[in-house]
């Protein structure tokens, strides 16, 4: 997705983010993160915003001199996340996208953090939705790039994760979007060839660009999507990521 594209993304889920949380209210816990309430969701993207607001500002190359806020209470909570947005939005505008800056990435530029914060506020504005009762879909268009995106950046393997052992076609049925990802290493998953094409899997999972983004993210089970062929690659695929 082009750059401004993103930023208008960020813009819209954070404040449909912000309304949900306020719809949920605090204490609401969130199903698609176990053991979170609202306000610890409203708390993780506040922190996460005040971070890059940093890294942009100090145009950091280690995160080692980043101090922490303190966490407010109450309704200065919402207060301190929405003035966060809006400072974090216009530091992105106005920071050229191939400013210099540390990641946890081999991309270490401006650019990468417009497309990775705009990802991630949309899948929590989703996971606000749900403490509200009222999730919508990620926009197709945004969702599919956050599948190039997780698949870019989040297939490192998690503590004990089984070998996929085979091949996996992804497949977007609403836009456009397909990735096909072939194990390396030993050939069972110690790592995977990534190329944006059609091609025949050991496995397929079809379905619309936000249901299969959060199937990624393991918001949503296998079951919202299609699985066709080998299921059980399909599952150790989807177990794969180390996600926190």
């Amino acid at each position: 997705m082009e750059r401004t594209n993103l930023l208008a993304a960020l813009v819209r889920d954070g404040e449909a983010f912000a309304r949900a949380c306020d719809e949920a209210g605090a204490d609401a816990p969130v199903a698609s993160c176990p053991g979170w309430t609202v306000d610890d969701l409203l708390w993780h993207l506040t922190e996460v915003q005040h971070f890059w607001r940093w890294v942009l500002a100090e145009r950091a190359v280690t995160p080692d001199a980043y101090v922490e806020p303190e966490r407010p209470s109450g309704d200065a909570l919402t207060t301190v996340y929405r003035s966060g947005l809006e400072a974090l939005v216009t530091s992105l505008r106005d920071t050229p996208p191939d400013a210099a800056i540390w990641t946890w990435t081999s991309d270490h530029s401006a650019g990468w953090l417009v497309r990775r914060i705009a990802h991630e506020t949309a899948v929590h504005r989703w996971d606000a939705e749900v403490a509200a009762g009222s999730p919508l879909a990620i926009d197709a268009t945004l969702a599919s790039d956050g599948i190039d995106e997780f698949l870019t950046w989040f297939l490192s393997p998690a503590d004990h994760a089984e070998p996929v052992g085979g091949s996996v076609h992804i497949h977007c049925s609403d836009v456009a979007g397909e990735w096909t990802l072939r194990p390396t290493g030993d050939g069972f998953g110690n790592g995977f060839d990534m190329t944006r094409e059609h091609a025949k899997g050991d496995c397929a999972l079809r379905g619309s660009a936000s249901d299969l983004l959060l199937t990624l993210w393991r918001r949503q089970p296998p079951s919202s999507i299609d699985v066709v062929g080998d299921a059980d690659v399909a599952a150790r695929f989807i177990a794969w990521p180390a996600l926190s």
